[in-house]
């Protein structure tokens, strides 16, 4: 395993990219970010707050953030779920990552996902579904690895730690 390569971790709202995220760092001790709270961080407003300008003004922050956190080494990165809608945040990201996409059904994830607390998809659980399938191929594009969250946590843990063992 690379100590030195970072493990971006993608996929939709819900997927389970923060969980496993912390629970990779935390087991492999390695540092753990989430790129929206970077997001915020950078930023100095909320991710609603970017998103009441426009979701360009969120995305511009997104690259920020993808640009800031590239130049960290061996740590565990969650992105945002859109963060494949603009391709140079990939470019950043593979610079020092390799990218894992937790690949979640649109069934499962709206099966214990709070849609409210997500922007994007405050209108409703048909949102998923619809942006699943417009992200569907950045996903399978970007991804260096896909893991397939459709088990037991425990289960797509041990997949998820086996595959950057194979690094």
């Amino acid at each position: 395993m690379n100590s030195e390569k970072n493990i971006v971790l993608i996929g939709m709202p819900g997927c389970g990219k923060t969980t496993f995220g912390k629970a990779i760092a935390k087991e492999l001790q390695r540092p753990f970010y989430d790129a929206d709270d970077v997001v915020v961080e950078q930023e100095g407003k909320t991710i609603p707050e970017l998103f009441a300008v426009s979701e360009d003004c969120f995305r511009d922050a997104e690259t920020r953030a993808a640009q800031t956190l590239a130049t960290k080494k061996g740590c565990i990165i969650a992105c945002g779920g859109g963060v494949v809608k603009r391709s140079v945040n990939i470019e950043i990201y593979k610079k020092t990552g390799l990218i894992i996409w937790i690949d979640r059904s649109p069934a499962a994830i709206v099966g214990d996902v709070d849609a409210g607390s997500r922007p994007l998809l405050r209108e409703g659980a048909q949102k998923i579904y619809d942006l699943y399938h417009e992200r569907l191929s950045l996903y399978q594009k970007a991804a260096d690895y896909t893991i397939v969250n459709d088990k037991a946590s425990e289960d797509v843990m041990r997949e998820l730690i086996d595959c950057i063992h194979t690094i």
